[in-house]
């Protein structure tokens, strides 16, 4: 049989645990600490940003934790700045799980242009760099940055039969 001491103790013990219990609870989110963490916290941002047109004050408040968390986890483990613009966005994409397809209907442009951006044939426009920082919370300057794309040198022509042909003039 417990003293009233004990049980005043236990009863305290108890109480501290419900509100322990009921304070773990409404932490939804902690410190980020490892990648599959990370991963999963951008795929719920991302589901709360594009899931409801009309966001109310606790949807809000929720993205704007996680993007702080997001954010804070980026600048502790990840080194943007020494990579260019296309390798980023891959890595990106490798860590969303985004294929090509998904980027185009993102920036609402063609698949052959996505391409083209990602093997260094055509550079990211001002309105693509926007939607980029934006979708991955990042600043403008991660995907502004200058970068060397791949043009051919001799360009085929389309009509090569009809520019090598000589036309014989009248009259000479």
């Amino acid at each position: 049989m417990l003293n009233t001491t004990n049980f005043a103790n236990r009863k305290n013990n108890i109480q501290f645990l419900t509100i322990e219990i009921q304070v773990m609870e409404i932490l939804k989110y902690k410190v980020i600490k490892t990648d599959k963490q990370y991963n999963e916290y951008c795929q719920i941002l991302h589901d709360l940003d594009f899931s409801t047109k009309k966001k109310t004050k606790t949807i809000e408040d929720e993205m704007e934790l996680l993007t702080f968390l997001i954010e804070k986890y980026d600048e502790e483990n990840r080194n943007f700045e020494i990579l260019e613009p296309i390798p980023l966005l891959k890595s990106l994409m490798k860590d969303h799980n985004m294929k090509a397809v998904d980027l185009a209907n993102l920036l609402n442009v063609s698949e052959g242009l996505v391409s083209d951006m990602l093997n260094y044939k055509k550079g990211l426009s001002k309105e693509t760099i926007r939607i980029l920082s934006e979708r991955f919370k990042l600043n403008q300057e991660a995907f502004n940055r200058p970068y060397e794309l791949k043009v051919n040198k001799k360009p085929k022509l389309k009509h090569s039969k009809v520019t090598r042909s000589r036309k014989k003039l009248a009259g000479v």
